[in-house]
């Protein structure tokens, strides 16, 4: 059995916080919020108020002022949903999934899960299936397949499948041993440096510069978090780069949204000018894709001492997947839940959590751990490097234990959601969307920006700070 205030002060243990902090944390509201035999809804809130507490800090360390932090656990989930509860223009969000994407059983009677919402990850894996890009084909190619040996073939071609495992199962493979070493928000000094001085401000997170290099939900949120405690923070992408675009919208208020390059010597050079003047790198691409490109943590801190460098991984820096590609869905369906929540529900196959649990936590762990990093760096100098991984808060969630009732509770209607959101203008249009669920009494969460289309703005960092 666990507790919400047990979890989250371990929690602010492990990074060395100062327990009187959580002294000023109301947490109300109880499990279970959604239907899921895990608890969500303790994840969703823990993570949440972990970065609301090292805002709050932040804006201790530098106004001398101390402030309460509540987070109630509905507000919490609904955030950590708040794509599906998105609006533009009174419209909902148009389908989430590419054509063939989904579950599929193989010739050994195993399944598993196919990610082809980016084209190059579907075009991958009808290569290797020989198969048009239909579901009814691509099952029947599977058919002639073992479930395994798909999924390391699909890899191969890169492709981003996940073949459903029980815990058992995954728990055999030499990456659970991996991730199961390594702590949930894992914060290294990487480098000397003379310490920062905070900017005048009057927000925790007024006058630091973020660059957000990531996509789809985990990091994309973390830079949303940062933003919402008044951080400047640059997304960073490229008019050849696939995205989501109803993510887009919901994970880009609060940023600035640039295109550069990184092909090209050029683009390259603007992301160093960018990166010499910014405290916080975010990225969420495999570690080799952005060393190949002279952006590891190495190069990041020679360019830029005190960085705070922030890394997100699918399945954890070290073991035998340490490289591999994924997402929320993917590691779910890899790591047992998906198995878990079909043998909870009766299911012959799996089902998915209630929300993409996975992405959503990571996201505001990374914010926390990127905080935390960032005041260490005002106190002792330094450069840092924060890693997490959608594995390693599969296995914190995994370890909360189970709720026998859970999947009987029915799921969140509209109206229990509604008072959660706000209107606001964007680029797009007008949005309804969810609040941030950290409610900081003195330096209240907002977004100062409105979400943009990708490449509004120039890559080049606003003036006065």
């Amino acid at each position: 059995m666990y507790g919400i205030r047990e979890l989250l002060a371990d929690l602010w243990r492990q990074v060395g916080g100062d327990i009187a902090a959580l002294q000023r944390v109301a947490l109300t509201g109880n499990e279970p919020q959604l239907p899921s035999s895990f608890h969500v809804g303790a994840a969703a809130q823990v993570s949440i108020a972990a970065a609301g507490i090292a805002a709050a800090e932040i804006w201790r360390l530098r106004s001398g002022q101390t402030q309460t932090v509540a987070v109630d656990m509905r507000h919490a989930i609904v955030e950590c949903r708040s794509e599906r509860y998105l609006r533009c223009d009174g419209n909902p969000p148009p389908p989430a999934w590419d054509v063939i994407a989904g579950v599929y059983k193989t010739g050994d009677g195993k399944f598993v899960r196919l990610h082809t919402n980016f084209p190059h990850h579907r075009d991958a894996v009808c290569q290797v299936l020989s198969c048009a890009p239909e579901r009814e084909a691509v099952q029947a190619a599977l058919m002639h397949w073992n479930g395994e040996a798909f999924e390391t073939a699909a890899y191969a071609a890169g492709g981003v499948v996940a073949l459903m495992r029980s815990r058992d199962e995954w728990m055999a493979l030499p990456q659970a041993t991996a991730v199961a070493e390594l702590p949930l928000v894992e914060i290294t000094r990487i480098g000397d440096a003379e310490p920062k001085l905070w900017p005048i401000g009057a927000r925790p997170l007024a006058g630091l510069r973020v660059l957000d290099l990531s996509r789809v939900i985990a990091g994309p949120v973390a830079g949303r978090t940062l933003a919402a405690h008044g951080a400047d923070v640059m997304l960073v992408s490229s008019p050849d780069l696939p995205a989501i675009p109803w993510l887009t919208v919901d994970t880009g208020r609060g940023k600035l949204s640039s295109f550069v390059d990184l092909r090209s010597e050029q683009g390259r050079d603007t992301l160093r000018g960018l990166l010499a003047q910014a405290d916080i790198f975010s990225q969420g691409y495999r570690p080799q894709s952005l060393a190949a490109l002279g952006f590891s943590p190495e190069e990041a801190v020679r360019v830029s001492p005190g960085i705070v460098y922030v890394s997100l991984s699918a399945y954890a820096r070290s073991g035998p997947w340490a490289g591999r590609r994924g997402f929320d869905s993917l590691v779910q369906c890899a790591t047992g839940f998906n198995h878990a929540e079909g043998q909870a529900a009766g299911v012959d196959g799996p089902r998915e959590l209630p929300a993409q649990m996975l992405d959503h936590a990571t996201g505001y762990l990374m914010a926390f751990g990127a905080m935390i990093a960032r005041a260490r760096q005002a106190r002792e100098g330094g450069s840092w490097h924060v890693q997490v991984s959608l594995a390693r808060t599969g296995q914190w969630l995994w370890d909360m234990g189970r709720i026998a009732e859970g999947l009987a509770v029915e799921d969140l209607k509209g109206e229990m959601v509604k008072a959660f959101t706000e209107d606001m203008p964007s680029g797009f249009g007008q949005l309804s969307a969810v609040r941030h669920a950290a409610v900081l009494s003195r330096t209240p969460a907002s977004w100062a920006r409105p979400a943009m289309p990708l490449g509004s703005h120039p890559a080049v960092w606003p003036s006065g700070n």
